[in-house]
């Protein structure tokens, strides 16, 4: 009994007296510390998801992204195929049927002007952009050379031909919309198309003119066409450069464009002080497609271009990226305390280290709710001051002196300054933290260095 006794008041000497027990000690809290961390990660990308459901149904009662594919002229022709006939039994005898088919050509000419309104949209704490946008088209189709794709000009249905116009947002229309070709107007109406291509994200509907007159088609002339279409979206517009020679403008008061898709804007004072104004010239050597098609409309959208007016809320992906950090604000601290703890002599309890690790927690919880009612900044201005003082009025009641606590509230201070820096930055994130944890840790060597490692 009284050996049972010795050796469990040398290991609770040890444990107590240790460095090397102290480390491991260190170790385990902040191993156990990282399962909330997790459980915070969590909690990010649940908010995140919900940020996303919410904007998508505002997006979706509003309007969605405009893209628009048009106008395309569409002639159909009749063609001849052969069909054996076994109704007279002692000789076939060869007939023909016939289908009709279609041919799809694109503009000569394409000017599309559009201005754009955007506005924002709010659902509790999330919010988005929406738009009312003006599309103004003009154009010129000039006479198809039949010839050149091997259709026979004798086999054209010219009173059968339509003008089409394909785009993602129905819903978004508010006006009536025709098309002025030469002189006359013709009615665009919907048109129901099954979408086969099912892995496309974007579906296009199909809007088609009412029989043109032969008088208003190019048959022995180019033609002039214009129409005016005003939609509501949100997400962005783009347009697709179906013309031999396409010219687009955009303008708008949003202030923070950003310019996506295959091509980008030519004039170098596009951005300005109220807005922005972007111009694009492409022609057809610029883009892999001719200026025709048969029997069915080519998938266009990749080489869609335009403009996107989504709301940079990166407030859950900064937050994301300051809990990557957790684990070295957790370890760092905890180092400050163990080499307090070793040189001074002071004994700090497991529980207390685990009262300042929780503390350290608590921060990005307070980051994440501050942020999603206020600005990124003034949420971690908030949570970093909050958590500070929480762990340096802590340390005092630990440590007995003004010393330490001090200290220690100077070195979170300019730790979480620190991280606060690397979040911000993007092309020099790497190098800026790489040069900071070297020189933490020449400072962990140096005040290290009198530590009397050999009695522990």
């Amino acid at each position: 009994m009284n050996t049972n006794h010795q050796e469990k008041g040398k290991f609770e000497k040890w444990l107590k007296g240790s460095i090397t027990a102290r480390m491991v000690m260190v170790g385990l809290l902040i191993v156990i510390l990282l399962i909330p961390l997790s459980y915070i990660k969590d909690l990010i990308n649940e908010r995140m998801l919900r940020q996303q459901e919410v904007v998508s149904e505002i997006n979706k009662k509003w309007g969605k992204e405009v893209l628009l594919y048009g106008p395309i002229l569409k002639i159909p022709y009749k063609t001849y195929h052969k069909k054996n006939s076994y109704s007279n039994k002692k000789e076939g005898q060869t007939d023909f049927y016939e289908s009709i088919k279609y041919a799809y050509f694109f503009p000569e000419k394409l000017k599309i002007n559009s201005t754009i309104n955007p506005e924002e949209k709010k659902r509790g704490i999330y919010k988005t952009a929406v738009y009312q946008s003006e599309i103004k088209i003009d154009g010129v189709f000039s006479t198809p050379n039949f010839t050149e794709i091997g259709i026979n000009e004798k086999e054209l249905i010219w009173d059968k031909a339509r003008l089409l116009i394909e785009t993602s947002n129905l819903k978004g229309v508010n006006k009536l919309i025709s098309i002025k070709l030469d002189k006359n107007n013709y009615a665009i109406n919907s048109k129901y198309k099954k979408n086969t291509n099912y892995s496309s994200i974007i579906a296009l509907h199909k809007l088609e003119s009412d029989f043109i007159d032969s008088g208003d088609l190019p048959i022995k002339s180019s033609i002039n066409f214009s129409l005016n279409i005003s939609i509501n979206g949100s997400k962005q517009i783009r347009f697709i450069p179906i013309g031999k020679e396409t010219n687009v403008t955009i303008k708008s008061n949003w202030k923070t464009a950003n310019f996506i898709g295959e091509y980008l804007p030519q004039n170098a004072n596009k951005i300005h002080k109220n807005g922005f104004a972007a111009n694009w010239k492409i022609l057809d050597i610029n883009r892999p497609f001719s200026q025709h098609s048969l029997n069915s409309l080519p998938d266009l959208k990749k080489y869609a271009f335009g403009v996107n007016f989504m709301i940079p809320i990166d407030e859950y992906q900064k937050s994301e990226r300051s809990v990557k950090y957790g684990f070295l604000v957790i370890g760092l601290t905890f180092l400050i305390f163990f080499l307090i703890q070793t040189m001074s002599k002071i004994e700090i309890h497991p529980f207390q280290y685990l009262m300042i690790g929780i503390a350290l927690t608590m921060f990005y919880t307070l980051l994440i709710s501050i942020s999603e009612h206020s600005s990124y900044l003034r949420a971690y201005v908030i949570a970093s001051i909050s958590v500070i003082s929480l762990i340096t009025l802590y340390s005092k009641s630990i440590l007995k002196t003004f010393k330490f606590p001090a200290f220690i509230g100077i070195a979170l201070s300019t730790l979480y300054a620190f991280i606060f820096i690397i979040i911000q930055l993007e092309n020099y994130a790497l190098i800026v933290g790489s040069i900071g944890l070297f020189i933490i840790l020449s400072v962990v060597m140096y005040s290290s260095r009198k530590i009397d490692w050999q009695n522990g």
